[in-house]
């Protein structure tokens, strides 16, 4: 078994060489990986690269720290060396997540609070040092959610309820709390557990587009359900606590904004929050669906824009009433619009064929009314054009299925275009979705091979 070392034993050796023997930090570094190398010492657990001061052989992260925490508790007002310690913690923090993880150890995460703490605490609040403090607490927490804890919910808390004429502290803390949501389901209960909400509400004005996307995603964060140590999560109970608060004023804010990638976010954030029926009449009934297709029709070329529009109306067409609206309010030329232009495009196909597929199923008034705008021959030009795709291909015999199974009138016009060859070939081509584009083949009145999947014999008879 080979033998390790701790990351203090290297940090020594490599200062000694530094000291001692007069090396450079390079030099140092390698002289030293040399020598426990040439003992057979594993030295995979170790980060090699930390930066080295030239004096002392120390590594800058850990001198570092050390100097943050000698300030905690000082009244003195200049900060300027204490904001230069904060800018090298935060650079530091910023090279992996080993650097994170060694600055965590050595305190790093406390002493940033408690610097907090004092500084919010203060008559007058430096902003600058604030700032610089919640950048660095921003690059340790990256992917290291476990230090966020009660201590620093409390510092979130009465950061959200300051009154500074500057955003970037409230934009900072929001980027704090997306990253302490990130795969950790007790962080994410634990903020849901507060006052944080209420706090957050107030902040969905119009005008700060980058307020805007910041809050969205923390919303969108905390109904994450991505924690593997957790067997059952909160995120449905989540969303609809969030949505309970702010699925109306986002609703609201869809027309205050022309940027596409706000928009984006807006729709994506609403589709994450509508996880209930009522919450999708309720959308539909603040004239969401007007919105979400005036949006569409003025952004056609914006791919991820209609991509989170499409799956919004997916999302709401879980409502039968709501999917109705939504056909009646005139989205099938819409989405007709957007096949035909973003034909090359495999996302946005896949996403508007699902789409199809959701507000066709069992309706054969919202077949026909699709039907009827001429997508059938879009359709099969947007499958012929992915071959290779097997959700676009999948989707697309979904589609064909359900505007087929009720209107065996359409099946001439899809046969017409060629689809039969298509989708004959997809089936060889992607085995793994053979039964969807069998079920369209079928519906279109094809030759097709369905196989009896079992043939064995019960035990026992079943009465007649």
């Amino acid at each position: 078994m080979a033998k390790v070392i701790s990351q203090d034993t290297f940090d020594d050796v490599v200062k000694e060489n530094v000291v001692e023997f007069s090396m450079t930090p390079s030099e140092a570094k390698e002289e030293t990986i040399k020598q426990f190398e040439a003992q057979g010492i594993n030295l995979a657990n170790i980060i090699k690269d930390l930066s080295i001061n030239p004096q002392t052989g120390q590594p800058v992260i850990n001198e570092t720290v050390d100097k943050i925490k000698e300030h905690i508790g000082q009244k003195t007002e200049d900060t300027t060396q204490l904001l230069e310690h904060l800018a090298t913690l935060d650079a530091e923090c910023q090279k992996s997540l080993a650097h994170r993880v060694l600055a965590g150890k050595n305190g790093a995460h406390d002493a940033l609070i408690t610097l907090l703490e004092e500084s919010l605490a203060s008559n007058s609040l430096n902003e600058t040092l604030v700032k610089k403090c919640l950048e660095a607490v921003n690059s340790l927490t990256h992917k290291q959610p476990d230090l966020f804890d009660a201590e620093a919910m409390a510092v979130v808390l009465k950061l959200l309820a300051l009154k500074v004429e500057s955003q970037d502290i409230i934009l900072l803390t929001l980027q704090w709390l997306q990253k302490a949501c990130i795969m950790h389901e007790m962080n994410r209960q634990n903020i849901m557990n507060t006052p944080a909400l209420k706090l957050l509400k107030p902040l969905l004005t119009k005008g700060n587009e980058r307020m805007i996307r910041e809050l969205t995603a923390v919303f969108r964060f905390l109904v994450l359900d991505d924690d593997i140590r957790v067997e059952f999560g909160c995120a449905h109970e989540h969303a609809r606590q969030i949505a309970g608060e702010v699925l109306l004023p986002l609703v609201e804010l869809l027309p205050a904004y022309q940027d596409p990638n706000v928009l984006a976010d807006l729709l994506l954030t609403i589709g994450t929050l509508a996880v209930r029926q009522e919450l999708c009449t309720a959308i539909d009934e603040a004239g969401g669906l007007k919105a979400v297709f005036e949006i569409m029709s003025l952004n056609l070329d914006e791919v991820r824009l209609n991509r989170e529009a499409l799956k919004l109306l997916r999302a709401l067409a879980g409502h039968d009433s709501v999917k109705a609206h939504i056909v009646q309010q005139g989205v099938a030329p819409i989405i007709k619009q957007l096949l035909e232009t973003h034909e090359a495009n495999e996302n946005i196909v896949a996403a508007a064929l699902a789409c199809v597929t959701t507000l066709t199923l069992r309706v054969k008034e919202h077949s026909s009314a699709f039907f009827e705008t001429g997508i059938a021959e879009v359709i099969v030009e947007a499958i012929r054009a992915h071959p290779k795709h097997k959700i676009v291909q999948r989707n697309g015999a979904w589609a064909i299925r359900n505007m087929v199974s009720r209107s065996r009138n359409q099946c001439e016009t899809w046969i017409s275009f060629g689809v039969e060859d298509l989708l004959n070939t997809a089936m060889k081509e992607h085995p793994s979705v053979e039964q969807d584009i069998k079920a369209a083949l079928r519906d279109l009145g094809c030759s097709v091979n369905l196989r009896e999947e079992w043939t064995g014999t019960a035990e026992k008879k079943i009465a007649a």
